[in-house]
């Protein structure tokens, strides 16, 4: 009877062996080096020279750039690793390509996924592959510690080689930052949505006292990105019609921070801001308001990568692990003059991040205020055209769209206008003017279809930017004399001019590819590329994720070795006890 029982037992511990995986374990090639910055000592063993000056090429605007030079050359990586100073090159996204081919530059860091997704397409971004350079692996185990994705978003981009090609170091959320004492002084209600911005009620006060402000988009990606929010969100034309009213509303500013401070200052009542502008607003002035537009906005991870040919490896690793690291870059998003949300959730538990509730409220309201399924691919489309075309109609053109726009809306106010024919003025103000296409030389409209086709032309060929530039700026000029001719006929009793484009015929794009949106189907015909997305913004990544460390066999070889000697040990023992 004992025999048998020794037997079954045996059998037991036998199945148990057979079955057993212990938990795999994450092994770095530091070992259990503790925080902070464990792989320091370990970057600290690999070559790499002394008295290094990084380059970083950035969107980030000053403040974030001392904030974040001052705590890293503090830290203890400068320090260990040699590095003497960081240099932040802040330029026009357009040069990015220019700066980074020339081989100075270490690291990128700032300005929209759109930025860093363009200069991937163009093999400019280093792939973080840990077994050709093993320096990556402090990059990868910093990434290891911020959540795949956050709203929708994806926190990394890995590349069709299976590799992160860059990272999220902070989370931007896009909306209106309003002044409450600014509103209510001019009688004004709050914008909860984006097309609020371009009500009427705003130009009450025209030209003398704009309410509304918003960016030129040539010198602000957060602006584009709302820019093109607005076009997923509403559709294209309809999109457009938001646009221009938003902008017959407003000033409009040289820069982001331009608006973020007028709307603290008092000068105008609300503006088109990035989260953390809105955020500091709030902390500046008791009488701002962040406001995210329900389920009219995204959460965006604002990447950092290590460009291509990098000339200083392993300090390059250790400054954009640093910056994701709960004790180095991700506490300087903790600033009260910065304030934005960190991509590591982890400081928040720091000391530092104990003192910011309102910023650790503020993470976790993101996540509910409702994403749009934003279209990346989409974006790389479209956004040189966008961005081109807003320029010349709605920035270059800007004083004869403000007073055209000012006089509709003042006499929809005042009665002298019913809202029929308002509408009709509007819809006017808003159209697709004809111009001439430099690539065919017929007549065509900004439709969606041609924006998609122009938009790499506009992007690389100056004699194509320079002549649509020129038309799409004298033709906006054209259109609004015109709408304000019209409305000063119906003023006046008389009938309205015809537009001046009367009896041009425009050409028409025909499309193939089909790319959708939330609120909005677009089938359109490209070159640029052929696929069908409803995107978050990066490359889904591989089933195992190369922000994994290695992993040892030497756990499983343990465990299997200990469950092996109590197997042995309990033979024993009943062996002795029979």
């Amino acid at each position: 009877m004992r025999s048998i029982k020794i037997a079954g037992l045996l059998l037991f511990l036998t199945i148990v062996l057979m079955v057993y995986t212990p938990p795999a374990k994450a092994e770095w090639p530091w070992g259990s080096a503790s925080e902070p910055f464990p792989w320091l000592n370990y970057l600290k063993s690999l070559p790499h020279s002394e008295g290094v000056t990084l380059y970083v090429l950035t969107r980030h605007e000053q403040t974030i750039q001392s904030a974040a030079r001052v705590a890293f050359l503090n830290s203890p990586v400068a320090k260990a690793l040699g590095i003497s100073d960081v240099v932040f090159l802040y330029v026009g996204s357009a040069q990015w390509p220019q700066y980074i081919q020339s081989g100075e530059i270490d690291v990128a860091w700032g300005g929209g996924p759109t930025l860093f997704n363009w200069l991937d397409q163009q093999g400019l971004l280093q792939p973080l592959d840990n077994k050709t350079h093993p320096e990556f692996n402090a990059v990868l185990y910093e990434l290891s510690k911020i959540p795949p994705t956050y709203a929708g978003a994806q926190s990394y981009l890995v590349g069709s080689d299976g590799f992160v090609h860059w990272i999220g170091a902070s989370l931007s959320s896009f909306g209106i930052t309003i002044n409450k004492k600014v509103l209510a002084q001019y009688n004004a209600p709050a914008p909860q949505v984006w097309s609020d911005l371009g009500d009427p009620v705003y130009a009450k006060y025209l030209p003398a006292k704009p309410l509304i402000g918003t960016a030129d988009p040539t010198a602000s990606t957060s602006n584009t990105r709302m820019f093109e929010i607005i076009l997923q969100v509403y559709g294209w034309e309809k999109g457009w019609r938001a646009l221009t009213t938003m902008s017959g509303n407003a000033i409009i500013y040289g820069g982001s921070s331009d608006v973020r401070d007028a709307v603290i200052r008092g000068d105008i009542a609300a503006g088109t801001t990035i989260d953390f502008y809105g955020y500091t607003a709030m902390q500046q002035n008791p009488d701002c308001q962040y406001i995210i537009p329900p389920n009219q906005s995204i959460v965006n991870y604002d990447p950092i990568a290590i460009v291509k040919n990098a000339p200083h490896m392993v300090q390059a690793a250790a400054f954009v692990a640093w910056v994701l690291s709960e004790y180095g870059g991700q506490q300087v998003w903790l600033d009260p003059n910065i304030n934005r949300l960190p991509a590591n959730p982890r400081v928040f538990d720091t000391p530092q991040g104990a003192q910011r509730p309102d910023l650790k409220k503020a993470y976790e309201a993101a996540a509910q205020a409702g994403s749009i399924e934003f279209n990346e691919t989409l974006s790389s489309m479209w956004v040189y055209s966008v961005i081109y075309y807003f320029k010349a109609t709605l920035v270059n053109a800007h004083d004869q769209l403000q007073s055209t726009w000012a006089a509709i809306a003042q006499a929809y106010l005042n009665g002298k206008i019913t809202k029929d024919q308002f509408n009709k003025l509007v819809d006017d103000l808003v159209s697709f003017f004809p111009f001439k296409d430099p690539l065919t030389g017929q007549y065509t409209t900004f439709t969606l279809d041609y924006a998609l086709k122009i938009n790499g032309y506009l992007a690389n060929n100056t004699q194509v930017y320079q002549t649509l530039m020129s038309e799409w700026t004298s033709g906006a000029t054209t259109k609004y004399q015109w709408v304000y001719q019209e409305l000063q006929a119906i003023l006046a009793g008389q009938t309205p001019p015809p537009p001046p484009w009367s009896g041009i015929t425009t050409q028409t794009t025909t499309a193939t590819t089909t790319t959708t949106t939330e609120a909005t189907t677009y089938t359109t015909t490209t070159q640029i590329a052929t696929t069908t997305t409803t995107t978050t913004t990066t490359t889904a990544p591989p089933a195992t994720t190369p922000a994994q460390a290695p992993q040892s066999n030497v756990a499983t070889v343990v465990s299997i070795a200990v469950v092996a000697l109590l197997v042995i040990l309990l033979v024993v023992y009943f062996m002795r006890r029979k």
